[in-house]
């Protein structure tokens, strides 16, 4: 038949183009079922189909960590105490403002430049935080304190990145591998393209002392020289001798030295 004669006519090379076309046709309706599947999932399994991978966040928390603690060689800040007691957070009861000083072989040390209010909560409370601050930051004791892996159990909270101080953030749970009252159970917000710390909240693991109960904490952060640096702190704590104190810290003024190239 001339119908036939013509079939067979076709040559290999058009067998071969019309055998492709086919293929890509399949494959063109098979992505765009792929895909409309995808965009009728729930938003929540949606959600956890994108998910990132929890160890190399954790990976570059560390990571960030360990870049800022190589590259800073010393740096200087004023950073300005209030106490607040009886729910007045209007009205500050002590207030200091100190200039620190960080070297990297010595740790911190503290001039205090101003200071104004009841005598004894600059003395029990706003002297024993600098007391406390310089000893857990001597070299040998202050790698206990630092936010890495080696020190906390960290998980990713579910529910994708979250909005945090203007920044994209992944939430992740820290629970300490030992408890001390400088380590913390609960949530540090990271960024989701450098893992660096924007935001910290949590209770300290353990009480400072038998006196008072474990402290509730929270700190921010911002990029200063392309690292991440405290900006804001609060921390709340409850005593038998002070009963329920608010102190917030706020840091300004970072003056940093970067180490030589190697």
């Amino acid at each position: 038949m001339p119908g036939s004669r013509q079939q067979k006519a076709i040559s290999e090379p058009q067998q071969f183009t019309l055998s492709l076309m086919r293929v890509l046709s399949v494959s063109w309706r098979a992505s765009a079922l792929v895909l409309l599947l995808f965009l009728a999932l729930p938003a929540s399994l949606q959600a956890f189909a994108q998910q990132p991978d929890e160890a190399s966040i954790v990976r570059g928390v560390d990571a960030a960590v360990k870049a800022r603690l190589d590259a800073i060689a010393a740096y200087t800040v004023a950073e300005h105490y209030s106490v607040y007691r009886g729910g007045d957070e209007a009205h500050p009861a002590a207030e200091m403002t100190v200039r620190t000083t960080y070297q990297a072989e010595t740790g911190k040390s503290y001039t205090i430049l101003s200071e104004s209010g009841s005598a004894i909560l600059r003395k029990f409370v706003l002297s024993s935080i600098l007391d406390n601050e310089k000893r857990i930051n001597q070299p040998g004791v202050r790698e206990g304190s630092w936010i890495t892996s080696a020190n906390y159990e960290m998980k990713l909270k579910p529910g994708g990145p979250q909005h945090i101080n203007g920044r994209d953030c992944f939430a992740l749970s820290i629970n300490p591998r030992q408890k001390a009252p400088n380590l913390l159970v609960g949530t540090i917000w990271v960024d989701t393209k450098d893992q660096s710390l924007v935001q910290l909240e949590g209770t300290a693991s353990k009480s400072i002392s038998v006196f008072t109960g474990p402290t509730q904490m929270m700190r921010q952060y911002a990029m200063v020289k392309g690292f991440a640096e405290a900006t804001h702190a609060r921390a709340v704590s409850d005593s038998s001798l002070f009963g329920k104190t608010v102190v917030t810290i706020d840091y300004s003024g970072y003056d940093i030295k970067i180490r030589a190239a190697r």
